[in-house]
């Protein structure tokens, strides 16, 4: 079947164009109508013309960098496809740099837990 006369255009475009995560194929199997749909929704700023090819490609680097998804396949095939448009290395290396901001909530989190704790045990010693 071609992907015109397929019933999942998007799934399979995604699959023959090398975009599709085997990690997706349980829920292709589950429910291809709403992975279908779903990926039509997903592929939409790709498609649109609204953000510059180049903007997409630099924002699904960040995507798939960040601490919150570390995904190396989509990475690596969105750092591909930067240069392959005229991105540079060190474009995309700032892109890389804010991604790790993400990553500094643990910190944001953490350090105020640890300073109080560290308080309790010194408050602690001291009634000791």
């Amino acid at each position: 079947m071609t992907q015109a006369n397929s019933d999942f255009p998007v799934v399979e475009g995604m699959k023959a164009g090398g975009g599709w995560n085997e990690l997706w194929d349980g829920l292709y199997e589950m429910d291809p109508e709403w992975t279908e749909l779903y990926m039509k929704m997903a592929m939409q700023p790709f498609q649109s013309g609204v953000i510059p090819p180049k903007v997409v490609q630099l924002l699904c680097i960040a995507v798939d960098a960040s601490a919150t998804h570390m995904y190396a396949p989509g990475t690596r095939r969105h750092i591909q496809a930067a240069l392959d448009m005229g991105v540079t290395p060190e474009e995309i290396l700032e892109v890389l740099k804010l991604a790790t901001i993400v990553g500094i909530h643990s910190c944001n989190l953490g350090v105020p837990i640890l300073v109080e704790e560290m308080a309790a045990r010194r408050q602690k010693q001291s009634e000791d």
